[in-house]
């Protein structure tokens, strides 16, 4: 496939789908399945990061790119690939194309970098760490599906390096308006909503002051 064939395919659902599943290499046309799909995958590439010896010594935004693709490699052409169409949700438009790769270096040198010193975080320092670098990367959302898991698996990558462990993300399920409003406002760099939701999930017994 060339690069062209990768970008169309981006801007495609599968035949069939009504419109919604996105174009896949697995024909499926039904969106529980796709689901279903990708949730086994993406259990897997916790495994692989936690477990199969490949947790991450140093993070660069191709340390995420490479989970994508990983996970996502045998169902989307696109998978770990920047996204070339413009990305909205709820009324809300997402970091434009053409702007995602200043703003992943940026998010690279703001937040990526400081993955070796979370261990000497305090809790209210990680709190902070955590609630801004996952509202910047949301907003990025550099890839075409798949952002906030890939963004979660983050946020457990670097809990796990602070000592912590992974995460239950089920509150912000639970509270899918608030955890929306949140990223929304650190447009204008008010985190102090994300910070919150940060908070409810960090376990109470964690080990920094």
């Amino acid at each position: 496939m060339t690069r062209y064939e990768t970008q169309a395919s981006e801007a495609q659902y599968q035949p069939g789908s009504n419109e919604q599943v996105l174009r896949n290499l697995l024909g499926i046309t039904q969106l529980h399945d796709i689901e279903d799909i990708e949730a086994v995958l993406l259990s897997k590439l916790y495994e692989r990061v936690f477990t199969g010896g490949h947790f991450p010594r140093a993070l660069r935004f191709n340390t995420m790119a490479s989970w994508h693709r990983q996970w996502l490699g045998n169902v989307y052409l696109w998978a770990g690939q920047v996204r070339n169409v413009e990305l909205s949700k709820a009324g809300f438009r997402f970091t434009s194309p053409k702007q995602i790769g200043p703003c992943l270096t940026q998010f690279e040198r703001d937040y990526l970098t400081d993955y070796p010193n979370l261990p000497t975080m305090t809790r209210t320092e990680l709190i902070h760490f955590l609630a801004q670098s996952h509202v910047e990367f949301i907003l990025i959302h550099p890839f075409r599906e798949g952002n906030g898991r890939i963004s979660r698996l983050l946020i457990d990558v670097m809990c796990q390096k602070a000592g912590i462990g992974l995460l239950d993300y089920r509150l912000w399920e639970e509270n899918k308006d608030f955890y929306i409003a949140a990223i929304q406002a650190g447009v204008g760099h008010d985190y102090q909503h994300m910070e919150r939701l940060v908070k409810d999930v960090l376990p109470p017994s964690s080990p920094m002051g």
